[in-house]
């Protein structure tokens, strides 16, 4: 009979994996260096697909994915668009919501909370005339955008605020909005 103890998981995670991949990147902190990409094509009208598929990280190419990620995006019809997917502004509600709540619960289960249940409501308010370039005065892009959470645990209602702002606290999402980032646009030949 083994005498190997199971690892605790909390919220899904293995706890031991994520103390040593803690510990590995404090002792070798290159391994943080992550890139992330994918390609985009056009499709027709304002559908155009993204494909995803490998990235760096560990100090490695990793192509652990045998089979690439197909996104693709469109607009509303008062857009122009069929409907047949997402719209760019969605995607970035969706990328943002994803990665706060995956900060959140990584976070939680460090300090030891077990989560039952999570949800997220996330909206935006955009005017579509800076977009379309009738009103230079308008942003193009989101003006706000509100997040709401509901977080079931077992766990005083003081724990669960902290928890939802670590969630926020954490995600590199949430940072690149709030705090920007540089984005090279060139013509590539």
């Amino acid at each position: 009979m083994s005498t190997a103890v199971a690892s605790k998981t909390i919220n899904g995670l293995e706890m031991d994996k994520l103390f040593e991949s803690v510990d590995a990147l404090r002792n070798m902190p290159n391994l943080g260096e992550f890139q992330f990409r994918l390609t985009n094509r056009w499709i027709d009208g304002p559908v155009n697909r993204s494909t995803i598929k490998n990235f760096y990280g560990l100090a490695q190419e990793d192509d652990s994915r045998k089979e690439p990620f197909i996104l693709d995006a469109d607009e509303p019809p008062v857009l122009l668009g069929e409907n047949s997917a997402p719209n760019p502004v969605e995607y970035l509600l969706t990328a943002l919501a994803s990665c706060v709540t995956t900060s959140l619960v990584i976070h939680a289960a460090a300090k030891g909370i077990k989560l039952e249940q999570v949800e997220s409501r996330v909206e935006g308010d955009i005017d579509v005339r800076g977009f379309l370039g009738i009103d230079n005065s308008v942003p193009k892009g989101y003006k706000n955008i509100r997040m709401m959470f509901k977080i079931k645990a077992d766990a005083p209602e003081d724990q669960l605020e902290e928890i939802c702002r670590i969630g926020h606290t954490f995600s590199p999402v949430f940072n690149t909005l709030t705090n920007g980032v540089k984005v090279d646009v060139r013509l590539e030949k």
